[in-house]
């Protein structure tokens, strides 16, 4: 069983780091965010405290228990002084192999003896990254999904030298914030992403060809079967730079069914990456999509 006195470090401030730091703070943990940029680290800290703070407004969340995570949540430029004694570490940086494996080979040496260090990587090789550290075994994949306070799932990744006693542990911390888990033997994508990253793909292809519009492309996988979110929604909110980023490695693996869309190559170049620059498949003001906003092939 996970210990509520075992200390979580985070690496990585961005979307998916706030919202692991919040899982874990919000469930007894002590946790440490880290990064290197102070502005992101602060950002984070603020959209967490947002996070808690809309949950007791909405009856969701006590008042005492916000403020106790609150209170259990630190920040930290620091990596290797924040990862001293630490029980796990989820690394969720650039999905790029050598900035992952610098994360882990500089934290490594101050973990826990036994410390399970965990890569939130959607695409790139568990095996690979394990290769940074003495103990393969105790490196594991824990995907987590955005946005990480609303979604249950987190998928485990065994990598080649993963031990059943790392996977085990991996799961009791994602019993004890929440989620369910289940356990994938590493493969390109994984499940989810090699799903994700085809079913975006397509539907970049159908936008560029003017099957029909973006927001009638949206609409049709969200009531026709009843995903939460349509595919180029879902691009503009995890970025179309990670998404050619993953697309680029899937067409690499596994061949020409993954090749990227034009069209995505085009936004990212022209810097519409999503809801992050305010403009991506849809525009952006103030967070929110801008209604009939939805690019079209005649404006390509």
């Amino acid at each position: 069983m996970a210990d509520l006195t075992d200390k979580i470090i985070v690496v990585g401030a961005g979307l998916m780091g706030t919202g692991i730091a919040h899982a874990f703070a919000s469930s007894g943990f002590t946790t440490v965010l880290v990064d290197t940029n102070g502005d992101a680290l602060d950002k984070s800290r603020q959209q967490i405290e947002k996070i808690l703070d809309d949950g007791v407004k909405l009856g969701k969340v006590q008042p005492d228990a916000a403020a106790a995570a609150k209170a259990r949540l630190t920040i930290s430029a620091d990596l290797v002084s924040a990862a001293g004694g630490a029980a796990l570490l989820v690394e969720t940086v650039s999905e790029k192999l050598d900035i992952k494996k610098a994360v882990i080979t500089a934290a490594a040496p101050v973990l826990a003896a036994n410390a399970v260090i965990a890569t939130n990587t959607s695409a790139l090789s568990v095996t690979e990254i394990a290769t940074a550290v003495a103990s393969p075994e105790r490196v594991v994949g824990m995907h987590f999904f955005n946005p990480v306070h609303k979604m249950k799932l987190v998928e485990l990744v065994r990598g080649l030298a993963t031990d059943d006693e790392t996977v085990a542990r991996a799961r009791d911390w994602s019993d004890a914030i929440g989620k369910t888990s289940i356990v994938v033997n590493e493969s390109p994508g994984l499940t989810t992403s090699r799903m994700s990253a085809l079913l975006g793909n397509e539907a970049m292809w159908m936008l560029q060809e003017g099957t029909a519009t973006a927001e009638d492309i949206d609409t049709a996988l969200r009531l026709g079967f009843n995903h939460p979110m349509g595919p180029l929604e879902l691009g503009d909110l995890t970025g179309w730079d990670t998404r050619l980023s993953v697309l680029r490695y899937l067409h690499a693996m596994l061949g020409d069914k993954f090749r990227p869309c034009p069209l995505i190559i085009k936004m990212v170049a022209a810097g519409r990456l999503g809801r992050k620059t305010g403009h991506g498949v849809y525009k952006y003001e103030g967070g929110q999509r801008v209604p009939a906003s939805g690019l079209k092939a005649s404006a390509l």
